[in-house]
């Protein structure tokens, strides 16, 4: 089995942990002792850092390189700097302003690092501030606050890679993780782990046969938004196949696959294994689709040259509506028809499966026509 390495806000608090430790004058330590388990008895773990180095009074830089382990991983590589500094300790005043917490902590979002486009916070999970909060705070001397600014200098040509623009996060990478150990989506292991999750749920006295397979860890924060009870909610990482095949064996009745349509596209072309690396032919399969909506050749064209599956439809989209609208939802047909074709192929052709596509706008672009069914039936139990 493949090592995993550590998720990306690990590495942002060995940096930031580094960087205190240099506005504290202590020598520098090339291995940061870090608490990653939130829970349970403190066993510090030793994380690496590349370098260290104050920066003038109160200021202080620390640099750390992002190793996710074996598995395929946009963060491989990734240089991490983490800027801190004193700020003075006040108690809150109205309004916290974006980014800063009210108390002994301030976050600031540096060069390539994801902010949310309403509010320009920097964009982080709980566990990222738990982690950064559980390894710094008892480092601080009483009457101390600390600023951070984090700094990711590839960060935004990264995110040109992945879906964060669909859930209303720009310029930079974000801070999502859930937890410290890198779960591979195109790993073996990781089909493993879903598989025992979904035995679990299947086995538990309350399910009744209903199961909504959300495609990514953005998926997971959109679907309730949009409507879907979070009880029905099982991530999916690459692996759809088997785990399409699994849900079927293990008894679910109705699946609705909900997620991104640059990704749930490549179902529709028969691609049952997602991860970029090892299947895309993305444009290949939305240049067919459209060919069996009757598209000129022109728009053929332009459909097939286009950067991303986002960018083609937004581009049909701007030049005739109308034909936008039914591209997508012969996507989305398309996916629910191969859908049953590979679970037929494996002898398991009891379980319905419906899909529902989103768009980088956060909105529902497309339902198939069972997706539909399923989307008003499962809506309606929240």
């Amino acid at each position: 089995m493949a090592e995993s390495g550590y998720t990306l806000p690990v590495w942002v608090a060995a940096a930031a942990r580094a960087a205190l430790a240099q506005l504290l004058g202590e020598p520098f330590q090339e291995e940061q002792p870090l608490l990653l388990e939130l829970e349970g008895p403190p066993e510090p773990q030793p994380v690496p850092v590349v370098a260290a180095a104050p920066l003038g009074e109160g200021r202080a830089l620390a640099v750390a390189r992002c190793d996710p382990g074996d598995g395929l991983d946009l963060t491989r590589g990734l240089v991490v700097w983490v800027e801190a500094s004193w700020r003075t300790l006040e108690p809150a005043v109205g309004p916290a302003s974006p980014g800063a917490d009210p108390s002994w902590l301030e976050l600031q979002a540096g060069e390539g690092v994801g902010v949310h486009a309403t509010t320009r916070q920097l964009c982080l999970s709980a566990f990222a501030r738990r982690l950064l909060e559980q390894n710094l705070r008892p480092l601080l001397p009483a009457g101390r606050a600390l600023r951070l600014q984090v700094i990711f200098p590839v960060g935004r040509r990264l995110a040109e890679r992945t879906s964060n623009a669909a859930f209303g996060v720009v310029d930079g990478l974000a801070l999502i993780g859930t937890q410290a150990l890198v779960q591979r989506s195109a790993a073996p292991d990781q089909l493993a782990a879903a598989r025992s999750e979904l035995a679990r749920r299947v086995a538990a006295p309350e399910f009744a046969g209903d199961l909504v397979l959300v495609i990514g860890e953005n998926g997971l924060d959109l679907a309730p938004q949009l409507g879907l009870p979070p009880a029905l909610l099982l991530k999916a990482g690459n692996w759809l196949g088997p785990l399409l095949v699994a849900a079927a064996e293990q008894g679910v009745r109705r699946l609705l696959l909900f997620g991104y349509q640059g990704k749930l596209i490549k179902l529709a072309g028969g691609i049952f294994h997602t991860h970029h690396h090892l299947a895309d032919g993305r444009a290949e399969v939305i240049t067919a689709l459209a060919a069996l909506e009757g598209l000129p050749q022109a728009q053929l064209q332009r459909l097939h040259a286009a950067a991303t599956v986002e960018v083609a439809l937004a581009e049909l989209a701007a030049a005739d509506p109308d034909a936008a609208e039914r591209l997508r939802h012969r996507i989305a047909a398309a996916v629910e028809q191969r859908s049953a074709a590979y679970l037929a192929r494996y002898g398991q052709e009891s379980m319905a499966v419906g899909a529902a596509l989103f768009n980088r706008g956060r909105g529902l672009a497309a339902l198939g026509p069972l997706g539909a069914e399923l989307w008003g039936a499962f809506r309606a139990e929240t």
